[in-house]
């Protein structure tokens, strides 16, 4: 199996479990269900109005758990969005558009991206830190969704001690804060 369909496969599994992600649950199971056997027996025993419910209390309650890997390394920060931007720049450059309503570090849009683009590999590698928080989060929380982060973990080259070091880093640290405007 190649790593492009673990990618396009984690892609729709970290999105809203929405009725097009039940549709496509069989797909899944097809092409890569070895890989994603846990994520989908937990989600097969949760059900659709359970596993909603999980989604946004995980992703969407849970500072730690974010989808929108730069936030990990800059916050809701200027840094973040110049990041943001040079994501944008990175994807039009390969051919590649977002749709208006997508952020390009959303973690589910940077799997599709690395399903189809070959630099996407590197891109992953990039923010294997903020990859790296959201799996030990997810583990820490005991969400089924950490055998999908771990998945894209297992499925990049092995994490180096710089890497590593990085993420703990920014797991002592946490996201970096901006104060704009106020004075003390």
């Amino acid at each position: 199996m190649t790593t492009a369909i673990v990618w396009q496969a984690a892609a729709h599994l970290l999105a809203y479990p929405d009725e097009r992600f039940w549709r496509r649950l069989p797909l899944i199971r097809e092409a890569a269900e070895p890989h994603f056997a846990s994520f989908l027996a937990s989600a097969a025993d949760l059900g659709p109005g359970e596993l909603a419910a999980h989604y946004v209390e995980t992703f969407d309650l849970q500072r730690r758990c974010c989808l929108y890997l730069t936030y990990y390394a800059h916050g809701d920060t200027r840094r973040r969005g110049a990041a943001l931007a040079a994501l944008k720049v990175r994807y039009r450059t390969a051919g590649w558009e977002l749709m208006d309503d997508e952020l390009p570090d959303f973690l589910p849009v940077m799997l599709e991206f690395a399903a189809l683009d070959p630099s996407g590999m590197a891109l992953l590698r990039e923010h294997r830190a903020g990859l790296e928080l959201l799996r030990t989060a997810l583990t820490e929380r005991d969400s089924p969704y950490r055998h999908v982060v771990g998945t894209i973990c297992a499925a990049l080259p092995p994490i180096t001690g710089a890497e590593r070091a990085r993420a703990a880093r920014l797991a002592a640290a946490g996201p970096p804060a901006e104060s704009v405007g106020v004075y003390g």
